[in-house]
């Protein structure tokens, strides 16, 4: 089995609604993301001859994900009053409104599934909420 290892890292603002704790509020972090490929074979013709893939393409594919949430409000769709969300906009703020719950696990799985999309062969994701701390996705 060959695999290939590249991270990003972004910074936003997200809350967990319906949570009791320090984290109901809204909060920043630096988010880590470390993305793995894995593969049985090596490519067997072309520029990709002998790699899992380019490590420039996966590169920019994981740091353009990054980008996509990079200084960004990630909200949960129907955390917020539709007021509220009017409010923010109306002010300027960048929001990224996610069809899921904001936590690393989820956070993970997303990445994992859209460099899947992407043609890449994503084995895994880990997202860091801060440097000790992170949440792995394993695809199947």
């Amino acid at each position: 089995m060959y695999g290939l290892k590249t991270e990003a890292s972004f910074d936003s603002a997200h809350f967990l609604a319906d949570y009791h704790g320090k984290c109901e509020n809204l909060h920043g972090h630096r988010w880590r993301v470390v993305a793995y490929l894995r593969t049985p074979e090596l490519g067997e013709a072309g520029t990709e001859r002998d790699m899992v893939c380019d490590f420039g393409v996966f590169k920019r594919e994981v740091r353009a994900l990054a980008e996509e949430f990079d200084h960004t409000f990630l909200v949960e769709e129907g955390t917020l009053a539709s007021a509220t969300v009017a409010a923010l906009e109306g002010e300027g703020f960048s929001l990224t409104m996610l069809p899921f719950r904001t936590t690393a696990e989820n956070l993970a799985r997303h990445f994992c599934e859209r460099l899947r999309e992407r043609g890449l062969p994503c084995s895994q994701v880990d997202v860091y909420e801060t440097p000790l701390n992170c949440a792995t996705y394993l695809a199947e």
